[in-house]
């Protein structure tokens, strides 16, 4: 049996509106981010029919997958493994000190930057491990058309994972999707695409009613 997997990312909280990594778990969406919960959820209701509706166990993740569940009458069933990523000693700090850190740390190495982790947290190799093995478990049940509310770095995780190539994506914005296709026996690698809203003028994905290729997305490996 044939089916697919809609990775939602979660909407809006203050420290995204803020460009920090996140100090905990139970930081709440904004209004703003209950607006964008709300947007998608319509959306979604239009364009998918799905089974079962999972989320991540962080706060900003429930609430989102509350919001998609009341509109398509589904009840969001938390699932661990496709939590954030551990920014250690990151968190509470502009994204900005990631870049600063990676570069005036000897151990970084830029052609496998996944495998880098900041101080007391995860690589995006750490990442990618537990968030596809909770993924790919999804294969194996009934659900054939099954919504995961999670975050930026899982998604870009599993889109590596899945393409045979770590490249350095795009995160998705708040409330951004990707579809991923697979059959009982694989994952399907030519069979991805995301859809979301231009992060800025200079992002080619101009039109957010258009599904594009991940190969799209991502840029030149380093």
């Amino acid at each position: 049996m044939e089916g697919k997997v809609i990775l939602v990312r979660h909407g809006e909280t203050e420290a995204n509106r803020q460009r920090r990594f996140a100090e905990s778990e139970d930081i709440p969406l904004t209004d703003t981010g209950r607006r964008q919960s709300a947007e998608i959820a319509a959306r979604l209701a239009r364009e998918f029919r799905p089974d079962l509706l999972l989320s991540s166990p962080f706060l900003r993740a429930r609430q989102t997958s509350e919001i998609i569940g009341s509109a398509l009458d589904l009840k969001p069933e938390v699932t661990s493994g496709i939590h954030e990523r551990d920014f250690g000693c990151l968190k509470g700090r502009p994204y900005e000190d990631m870049g600063e850190m990676m570069l005036a740390d000897p151990a970084y190495n830029p052609r496998s930057h996944w495998l880098w982790k900041p101080p007391a947290g995860e690589s995006l190799h750490e990442v990618r491990l537990r968030a596809f093995s909770a993924l790919d478990a999804l294969r194996e049940g009934r659900a054939r058309e099954i919504l995961v509310v999670c975050h930026g770095a899982v998604i870009q995780a599993i889109c590596a994972q899945i393409t045979g190539e770590w490249r350095e994506s795009y995160v998705p914005p708040n409330c951004g999707f990707a579809v991923l296709e697979f059959s009982a026996e694989a994952w399907k690698p030519n069979a991805i695409a995301a859809d979301w809203i231009p992060l800025n003028a200079e992002n080619p994905l101009q039109d957010s009613a258009k599904h594009f290729t991940m190969e799209m997305l991502l840029p030149d490996k380093p």
